[in-house]
């Protein structure tokens, strides 16, 4: 960052101080937050705040979260985030706030109670036998570990994936967006999917999951492999 963008957030926590008369302890949790953006611009190389877009805010809520913040502490970074933006906005010195709609990422949901972790192992391990079973176990690995709704996981397109800060951008009801954690297995598998989709895409189609013929996979269709997958290896599994 330029000593000039430093200076401008050195300038908003004067503000915080001065003008809207913060209590030192709020005045502390701001400080710590920004200080965390600023940190996360800089290892990014952005020279100034307007460097920051909407793709790096996930990243950095995606960032916390993969340093073990807990929701609530997520929460509190991207607010003071987004009052910074538009501290900056009202001062001409950016044009738009990023994180405008970037929430905390959600805790994942558990398995159900009824799968143990060998069977949940034994439900994801599926061999890598053709395009299909390697999409197959991406669905499935991402599914049960990031604990994403059944039409979340086929409403993502392939911009949601970025395998390099290991998430999903998920867009839920009311078109909310949230980051979701990748675990390691589901990026694994999520790569070799990737590599097999862009053989079978149709034209435009930008779904991440994709059924034989190219296009977008839907609800029913994930909900039949899974049950057909659960019945192969003899377990129960609501879906």
């Amino acid at each position: 960052m330029t000593p000039r963008a430093r200076h401008v957030l050195g300038a908003y926590l004067e503000f915080l101080r001065n003008e809207r008369r913060l209590s030192p302890h709020t005045l502390h949790a701001y400080r710590r937050d920004l200080d965390a953006l600023s940190g996360f611009a800089q290892a990014r190389r952005a020279r100034d705040w307007n460097a920051v877009n909407v793709v790096a805010a996930r990243a950095f809520a995606a960032q916390l979260h993969h340093q073990g913040l807990n929701g609530r502490s997520i929460a509190r970074a991207l607010s003071a985030a987004r009052s910074f933006y538009r501290f900056l906005i009202r001062e001409s010195l950016v044009r738009a706030n990023p994180f405008t709609g970037v929430s905390a990422p959600k805790a994942g949901k558990r398995l159900p109670k009824a799968l143990s972790v060998e069977q949940a192992t034994r439900l994801v391990d599926i061999p890598a036998t053709g395009a299909l079973a390697r999409r197959d176990r991406a669905i499935l690995e991402l599914f049960y570990s990031s604990g994403l709704r059944l039409a979340e996981l086929v409403a993502l397109n392939v911009t949601d994936a970025d395998l390099r800060e290991a998430t999903v951008t998920v867009t839920g009801k009311g078109s909310k967006m949230r980051i979701v954690p990748v675990g390691k297995q589901a990026r694994a598998a999520l790569e070799s999917w990737l590599e097999e989709r862009a053989q079978i895409a149709k034209p435009a189609e930008h779904a991440l999951f994709l059924g034989s013929a190219g296009r977008r996979l839907g609800a029913r269709a994930v909900q039949a492999r899974l049950k057909q997958r659960a019945r192969q290896q003899g377990l129960d599994v609501p879906v």
